[in-house]
Parts: structure tokens; C-alpha cells; sequence
């Protein structure tokens, strides 16, 4: 069976919900910190597959979610009831600006295939109108 806008869309919206949770993910991670390098929180990325229905139909789905190769910040805090034993703790490498820069691009895009889907259902509706 061929895909239509509706799953194409609908595939697109379930894809940007992934990136929108990601960063929410990412965020709410952002100002915590770790008593080592491998404990400490590294931010999300979704990685998207291009899944073609034949040539000129393609749509997205979610491939894996790996985590960012960005080390996270070592600093020394002794006084941090986390710190290891010379004292340094490790800050999660989230960079809570692009975190949000991604947040309002996820959004619109969210957004752009709702539209579509309303622009698609009032074009249904209207061809079967017609038909009357």
C-alpha cells in the first residue's frame, strides 16, 4: 500500500515529537552534575532514516537516539558533596542554547505538518463536496 499525505505527515509530526522530547529530555538534564566524566549526563540527538515509498514519496522515521559526542565540563568544586577525591565534579554537556534553538525549530516543523494535514483533510472534503 502506498503512503498518502495524511501518513506522511503523520509520520513527520511522530518524528518531531521524538526531537521535542529529546530536548525536554536535554534541558531538564542541563544544570545537573556528576562525581565522574562517565556519569555525567550527555544530551540527546534523535537520527532520522529517510524511508522512500517509490520515487518522489519519502517520509522520516526515527532510527536511534545516540547521545552527543560533546565531553562534559570538569570543574573544580570541592565543597560539592558529588566532587571525586581531587575535588572536581563534571557538568552535563548540554547547551541549553542550541537546546532551545532546536525546541522552536522542532515546533514549527511540528506545526508545518499539522497544516498540512488540515490543508489535506479541507482538500478531501471539498473533492467529496464536489462529487455530491
Amino acid at each position: 500500500m502506498s503512503m498518502n499525505v495524511f501518513e506522511i505527515s503523520g509520520r513527520a509530526m511522530s518524528a518531531q515529537l521524538v526531537r521535542l522530547n529529546t530536548v525536554a529530555s536535554n534541558l531538564a538534564n542541563a544544570g545537573t552534575v556528576a562525581g565522574s566524566e562517565g556519569g555525567a549526563y550527555r544530551s540527546l540527538r534523535p537520527v532520522f532514516r529517510t524511508v522512500e515509498d517509490r520515487p518522489g514519496v519519502a517520509t522520516v522515521v526515527v532510527d536511534r537516539i545516540d547521545n552527543s559526542t560533546v565531553a562534559p565540563a570538569r570543574r573544580h568544586d570541592p565543597s560539592h558533596p558529588m566532587a571525586d577525591a581531587n575535588g572536581y565534579v563534571w557538568d552535563a554537556a548540554v547547551d541549553t542554547s542550541a537546546e532551545l534553538i532546536d525546541m522552536v525549530e522542532a515546533a514549527r516543523q511540528y506545526q508545518d505538518n499539522v497544516q498540512v494535514l488540515q490543508t489535506a483533510k479541507t482538500l478531501t472534503l471539498d473533492t467529496l463536496r464536489i462529487g455530491q
